[in-house]
This record gives structure tokens, C-alpha cells and sequence, in this order.
């Protein structure tokens, strides 16, 4: 059985004017992984993908650390930590703050919800239809979230086309943050990038970060290949590996997985949180918020 999990920041503390970005402090991390190391074997992205059914046939349990969005905080604070204790990892990046020199409109919500606060947010949002149902699927997506935030998250990450996501948060973004000063301070540089290639820690997480299963079949096939190419050529090592932006039910159906494997990845992740047993798809592969594991900070609530 194989038990993933997954991390995105790490940092020295979160105090924002209002609860937006979470995470880890570099303590919490290493107090984690010791623990975790008491719960089995860690193993590499290529051990993974090269014994993947008899890990998951195994009734030992196998251990595998991943990190999303290329943050440079991870290879900064988390990489060394993780060296250390001798312990292997992936992390997935988008192409689109490489290639593009663009902040990730996901990570613009973080940065402006922590200055503004979601009633406040949620105001700017006006005339958009929201059913008791999708106020539930909201709350069961965004678990440890207070109710106003979980409907904003899910308001901009399901209700609005890219196109009306990306102006309104653009607009808002380019008031209150400089774009180029934030690329900076905030994701990996390329140097990282090949880096991690040449230790066998790098994979994808598309272009944009769009939730791939809302696209069309053109648009998934953009976004999964166009990361892989990009990473490819700038590394020249293979990319086997995706984790799926936002991970849902909702973005990660089948044609997202077929697609996903006629671009040549082998593995892919959800968010669903799961230990991962024999009969589980290589390319749906569960994993828990590192919150949600010893360690974590909901591991006693869940």
C-alpha cells in the first residue's frame, strides 16, 4: 500500500492580515517526516513508477512526499530539511511562471485574500447564482475553511470561466502586488528546476493550473503536454509524472487520465485523500494534505 503526502507551503510563519495561506514552518515539516519515517519506508519517483503494483499489492505501507506549484520556499526550506533525513520527494510546477513569467492566478487569490477578507471578496462577486448544493460541495471541498471562504474558493474555481476568474483577480492583483516582484520571491528559479530534474524530483502540474476536467478535450491536451515539453527541454531528463491541479472529482475524470497517459506520464495524483491499496489507477493516485496525517494538524479531527 502506498500512502502520499502533500505539501505546499513552507515557511518561517503565516501571519497575514487575514487566514489565507497555509502550511508548514520548517519544524513542523521535520517533526513530520520523523514521525511519518515510523510508518513505513519512503521511496522515489522512480522506484514508484517502476514497482508501482507491488506497492500497492504490499500490505507494508510505502511512503511518498510530493509538493504542488513550484513554490521556491520548498526547495529553499523544505529541500535541505528533506536531504538531511535522507528522505526522497517530487515536486510539480507549472510552466506557465517559467515560460510565461505570469503569477499563477491561484496563487494571486492567495496573496489578495490575505489582505482582504472573503466577505469583502465575496462582495466583489456580485449576480452569481449559488444553490444550497453547491454550498455543501463547497464545504466538503474546502473542509478547514470557514463558510464564506469555502464559497469564494469554490465561486472562483468552479463558478467563473477562466476568462471572467482571470480579469476579475488580475484587476484586483495589479492594485495591490507587483507581478514581477512577486515571481521572484515566490517561485523556483529554472536553475532549481534542473536541479531537481537531475535528482529525479521534478514533475508536472500543467500550464495554468486549471482545473483540467472543466476544459475542453484540446484544452487538457494543452495543458498536460505543453508543462512536459516545456520541463523536458529545459532539464532534458523525462517528466513521468503529474499531479492534477485542484485534484477533484470534477478534474480528474477519465478522458483527463486518457489523456494523461497518451502524454507518457505514468503516475498522477489527486487530492482525494486515501491510502492507495492494489486495483488503484497508477494515474489516480489518492493522497492526504499533510495536515491530515500524524503530524498534521487535523490528524486527530479526522
Amino acid at each position: 500500500m502506498l500512502t502520499v503526502s502533500n505539501y505546499h507551503y513552507i515557511r518561517p510563519d503565516f501571519k497575514t492580515n487575514y487566514p489565507s495561506i497555509f502550511g508548514q514552518t520548517p519544524n513542523e515539516f521535520k517533526k513530520q517526516l520523523l514521525l511519518l519515517k515510523n510508518q513505513g519506508d519512503f521511496v522515489n519517483t522512480i522506484e514508484l513508477i517502476d514497482n508501482i503494483d507491488q506497492i500497492l499489492d504490499s500490505k507494508e505501507n510505502t511512503l511518498f512526499i510530493t509538493f504542488d506549484d513550484g513554490l521556491k520556499e520548498q526547495f529553499d526550506l523544505a529541500l535541505p530539511i528533506l536531504e538531511e533525513l535522507d528522505i526522497p520527494a517530487i515536486f510539480f510546477v507549472n510552466s506557465i511562471n517559467h515560460e510565461e513569467k505570469k503569477v499563477s492566478t491561484v496563487h494571486k487569490i492567495h496573496l489578495l485574500r490575505s489582505i482582504i477578507s472573503s466577505d469583502e471578496f465575496l462582495k466583489k462577486l456580485v449576480d452569481i447564482p449559488f444553490s444550497d448544493l453547491e454550498k455543501r460541495n463547497a464545504q466538503a471541498i474546502y473542509r478547514y475553511d470557514d463558510e464564506k471562504s469555502a464559497i469564494l474558493k469554490y465561486i472562483l474555481n468552479f463558478k467563473l470561466n477562466f476568462k471572467q476568474q482571470e480579469q476579475i483577480i488580475k484587476e484586483l492583483f495589479d492594485i495591490h502586488f507587483d507581478e514581477n516582484n512577486v515571481l521572484e520571491s515566490l517561485y523556483m528559479t529554472e536553475q532549481n528546476l534542473k536541479d531537481l530534474a537531475q535528482k529525479g524530483y521534478l514533475g508536472s502540474h500543467t500550464h495554468n493550473h486549471y482545473p483540467l476536467g472543466l476544459l475542453s478535450e484540446n484544452g487538457i491536451k494543452f495543458e498536460l503536454q505543453k508543462t512536459k515539453t516545456y520541463l523536458e527541454k529545459l532539464t532534458n531528463s523525462n517528466i513521468n509524472a503529474v499531479s492534477y491541479p485542484y485534484g477533484t472529482l470534477e478534474t480528474c475524470t477519465d478522458l483527463v487520465v486518457e489523456f494523461a497517459k497518451k502524454e507518457g506520464y505514468k503516475i498522477g495524483f489527486t487530492t482525494r485523500r486515501g491510502i492507495n491499496i492494489s486495483g488503484e489507477n497508477p494515474l489516480l493516485l489518492n493522497r492526504f494534505d499533510c495536515n491530515d496525517l500524524i503530524g498534521g494538524k487535523n490528524y486527530n479531527k479526522i
